[in-house]
């Protein structure tokens, strides 16, 4: 069987957020092993995500710092995400008002906002520090 850093150079490689700053803060929460879930605008597609699939998180400066494994996913539109979910998410105070107010925040940031949107929402495991 191939260990995982074998394995890890072949998995899809990306980062959390839309900044350095924001890629670093998340992957913190990821490895402090408070954030197991994320989600994103389904416009987006899948991103080739189903459960099982592993991924490299990267930190905001490109390095390859995590292996994460798909453990559930699921659409579901922007007001119809759970408090369970939002504490999952693992970020501020882990209410789903805050996480309300921070994701569309970021959603507006990034060019498309709407209360019923369509989100792809993963919980997720580490996997691998790398």
């Amino acid at each position: 069987m191939a260990s995982v850093p074998d394995l890890a150079m072949t998995l899809d490689r990306w980062s959390f957020g839309d900044s350095p700053a924001l890629a670093n803060a998340l992957l913190a929460l990821v490895l402090a092993g408070r954030k197991t879930a994320t989600c994103w605008d389904a416009r987006d597609g899948d991103k080739g995500t189903s459960v099982g699939y592993r991924s490299i998180v990267l930190d905001g400066g490109g390095n390859a710092c995590a292996v994460l494994e798909s453990v559930e996913l699921q659409q579901c539109r922007f007001d119809d995400v759970d408090s369970d979910f939002a504490f999952d998410e693992g970020e501020g105070d882990r209410t789903l008002q805050a996480w309300r107010t921070a994701h569309r925040d970021y959603f507006v940031r990034n060019g498309h906002f709407a209360p019923n949107m369509l989100l792809f929402c993963e919980r997720f495991r580490l996997v691998e520090r790398l």
